[in-house]
């Protein structure tokens, strides 16, 4: 069935059991492997467009929002509809943050499953680098916006606001600036900046979910486990995969957990490794299908929906007197670049990990300094733990945090020099 999108119907031959993947047929590791980095370079292509297109909406939004027509952006995304009787009777803002944003979380969950499986995070020690940074990218701004915010009322989940490094416009940056960097420094990048995804994802389960429910939540794992069981069949037909997305992701909502993790779940269960004869395993296919679509109007439209904050010059200057603002800020800011270069020095002098072939400590120290643009996810976290002015004014140091932090690192980027290839003596 060549329209399909995720699997096919054919007995399935003997599975992984760690990945449900069946090995590839020896014929075809070679061009699996001549294929990883064009599949790498296919989608850099992807988020850097995609990058472009999130900085153009936010400023849309921006000008929206302090236009003359500023009414009339409230009240389009304060529009509620959807039906009742599902709970899912949500405002248009809801359904971008809530809905359409889960198609992003799922393309991220498909890329993580691909580089655990197939990719960079597949050799151990590969894998530790980014992983060791991407924490210590996590812990150290959760912990300055902490110590700069303690004490203070309704600030209490705040600073997990600059613990998230947003993937498309890092990568974005990344390749307007640093294009004559090795292949090693993006891989590194997005190796950090889905392992921080992932993790910005589970504080957002642990910390946002409220009032569990017990039966959707069995019903949300039941759909999984069906999910996974269609991918070990090979089952591909989209009319069996689309409403269980849709039902897992109904589900997890009416449960209480924040509904985008559904998409990161289905991400992760969906398989890697194609079969001996197919051409390109569901994974590929999907994030192939569905990535143009996040990347080109899913997060752009969060992007409106979300930074469409009312500036005035007093809301400017209070965002740097405030501990709210000067919290996300020193968090993206400051607590990305310590926490990330500190994080990566430790797991090489401890042996833990190593760095990318060709990747030098000024190229760590620019990397360290882009995991401070925290736009999609710390918006989304910052709209979650806070409410109000208080919200508006998180909103605004995000965005500050974000822009100081890309021209920090474009300085970086631009003051490395285009490395020289090493010349190797015969043995």
């Amino acid at each position: 069935m060549p329209g399909s999108l995720v699997g096919d119907m054919s007995t399935p031959a003997r599975t992984d059991p760690v990945t449900d993947a069946t090995p590839p047929h020896p014929a075809a590791r070679a061009p699996e492997g001549r294929a990883a980095p064009s599949e790498f370079a296919r989608f850099l292509r992807t988020e850097t467009w995609g990058g472009i297109v999130l900085l153009a909406a936010a400023v849309l939004a921006l000008a929206w929002a302090n236009s003359p027509w500023s009414d009339a952006y409230h009240d389009l995304f304060a529009t509620e509809f959807g039906p009742e009787r599902l709970h899912l009777h949500l405002s248009l803002d809801a359904w971008i943050r809530d809905g359409l944003l889960a198609i992003f979380f799922f393309v991220v969950g498909l890329e993580l499953k691909r580089e655990l499986v197939v990719g960079e995070l597949a050799d151990r020690r590969a894998a530790a680098f980014p992983v060791v940074a991407a924490l210590g990218g996590v812990v150290v701004p959760a912990l300055v916006a902490a110590v700069v915010m303690w004490g203070e009322p309704g600030l209490g989940r705040a600073w997990a606001v600059p613990t998230a490094t947003d993937i498309a416009f890092a990568l974005g940056v990344l390749a307007i600036l640093g294009s004559h960097l090795p292949d090693g420094v993006r891989l590194l990048l997005l190796a950090l900046a889905v392992v921080d995804d992932l993790v910005a994802i589970i504080l957002i389960a642990v910390l946002f979910s409220h009032g569990l429910a017990l039966l959707p939540l069995l019903g949300f794992a039941a759909c999984c486990a069906a999910w996974a069981l269609a991918q070990r069949l090979r089952i591909r037909t989209p009319l069996l995969y689309v409403p269980l997305a849709l039902a897992a992701w109904a589900l997890l909502h009416a449960s209480g957990v924040h509904a985008t993790i559904a998409g990161v779940a289905l991400g992760l269960l969906t398989r890697v490794r194609a079969d001996a004869g197919e051409h390109e395993s569901p994974a590929v296919r999907l994030e192939h299908r569905l990535q143009p679509w996040s990347a080109g109007v899913v997060v752009p439209l969060f992007a409106i929906a979300a930074a469409g904050v009312t500036v005035a010059g007093g809301d400017v200057l209070a965002i740097l007197r405030e501990p709210v603002g000067i919290g996300i800020i020193a968090g993206l800011v400051v607590g990305k670049w310590v926490g990330i270069t500190g994080a990566s020095l430790l797991a090489e002098r401890l042996g833990i990990g190593r760095r990318p072939d060709g990747v030098t400590w000024g190229m760590v120290n620019a990397i360290a300094v882009l995991g401070g643009i925290g736009f999609t996810v710390s918006l989304l976290v910052a709209d979650l733990a806070l409410d109000g002015a208080v919200a508006d004014h998180a909103t605004l140091a995000v965005l500050a945090g974000s822009l100081l932090a890309s021209l920090l690192a474009a300085v970086l980027l631009r003051s490395i020099g285009r490395p020289t290839v090493p010349t190797t003596a015969p043995n």
